[in-house]
């Protein structure tokens, strides 16, 4: 067994801390240690958008009442639409007198003031469900979809399964109280991440802050969105059951994350508590960029081979999210059962590194030959051999 210790505390490789295209590498997360921090939130969920390390979590899998949070899934299959061409923001939907009756001003509840038998452009049911959360324009979506509401809460759960929103029941398109109609915190995050890499086009739609439409105009109800903090989005939710909740996306330094408040007492609360949480996150965490696909780390040697060694490659990115604290204590060694017995096949996964820090668990990343090493002819074998008896000699 052979290992070697690489790198230690700030002497990590120097690489570029973030690029965009790291999303299709292999981002590799590291949990953190207990946080020091605590929030007043009945359920909070934080997490990096690029290696999906959770920063800090409180019942982050328990299934609440989202309330207009989770007009996100409804506003995700409207995307998925637009995206696959089935949809164009121009295309018109009709305001039935159930999306008007049930969604509208009458119910006492959030609206775009639709009128009914009206057309509508789905652009303006976009705005009418993001900026202004309303539940008429959700109710019109679903039936322009599906055949009916309940049928589209019904392809709103198949969908959110696919994308792994594994604790997420829907019952309606609007986020209306459901003793049913359940997401968690984790899911929400999931889903607000998918909707930013998945819709690149269409999440501009989420950082807009206000709509007029019938002549009414109503502001988007996202704190954050007027502070000076990099938000850019997504939607805000109260019940008298779920109480203040908010699930948000910030960007600082060309780092996002995401974070899911719930159960939060007053609107105040919700304006302050996710800030200081994104304040934190941002503050205590940050994004290594270890390693770059096609790296060589080192060499191996090679027993009885064509070659004496081996290079041991990295096959993908590697980028670490990791607590600055941590980060100054990190450890990262190279280990193999060495030499290496030929024949080698490039591609072979030979080796790994093992990186370690305080607190957090080992991250394990596979090395692979960089090149194919034959194996000697029997007069080479024996040479090697006899070289390794008399002079302890490998090779």
């Amino acid at each position: 067994m052979v290992i070697k210790q690489m790198v230690t505390g700030r002497n990590y490789r120097k690489k570029l801390i973030y690029v965009a295209a790291v999303l299709s590498a292999a981002v590799l997360t590291v949990s953190p240690p207990a946080a020091a921090v605590e929030t007043a939130a009945r359920e909070a969920f934080l997490m990096d958008a690029v290696t999906g390390a959770v920063l800090f979590e409180k019942a982050p899998n328990t299934a609440m009442a989202p309330a207009s949070m989770s007009k996100m899934m409804t506003v995700y299959m409207l995307f998925e639409r637009l995206h696959d061409g089935a949809l164009s923001l121009d295309d018109t939907f009709r305001v039935s007198e159930n999306a008007w009756r049930k969604g509208g001003a009458k119910s006492g509840s959030s609206t775009m003031f639709l009128e009914p038998g009206k057309r509508v452009s789905v652009e303006d049911l976009i705005h009418g469900i993001i900026v202004q959360s309303g539940n008429d324009a959700c109710i019109v979506v679903a039936e322009a979809l599906a055949s009916s509401e309940q049928a589209f809460a019904e392809q709103m759960t198949e969908r959110g399964r696919e994308l792994g929103l594994t604790g997420s029941t829907f019952r309606n398109a609007t986020g209306w109280p459901d003793p049913e109609h359940r997401m968690t915190p984790r899911d929400l995050a999931i889903l607000a991440n998918r909707t930013i890499s998945d819709f690149p086009e269409y999440y501009h739609y989420y950082s807009e802050r206000e709509f007029t439409y019938n002549g009414i105009r109503q502001t988007n109800r996202n704190p954050l969105l007027y502070k000076e903090m990099g938000a850019d989005g997504l939607k805000t939710g109260h019940t008298e059951e779920s109480g203040y909740g908010l699930t948000a996306s910030a960007v600082r330094n060309e780092r996002r994350l995401i974070l899911v408040v719930n159960g939060l007492p007053t609107r105040k609360a919700r304006s302050m508590e996710p800030e200081r949480l994104f304040d934190w996150g941002f503050r205590e965490f940050n994004n290594y960029a270890l390693f770059t696909a096609g790296d060589v780390v080192d060499k191996a040697d090679v027993w009885l081979g064509q070659a004496t060694s081996v290079p041991l490659v990295i096959e993908k990115d590697v980028l670490l999210t990791m607590a600055r604290k941590a980060r100054r204590k990190m450890k990262v060694t190279l280990s193999y059962d060495g030499p290496i017995p030929a024949p080698v096949k490039q591609g072979d996964v030979i080796a790994k590194v093992v990186i370690a820090a305080p607190g957090q668990d080992d991250v394990e990343i596979p090395l692979v030959a960089g090149a194919s090493v034959a194996r000697l002819g029997l007069v080479g074998r024996l040479g090697a051999a006899l070289k390794s008896i008399l002079w302890g000699e490998s090779g």
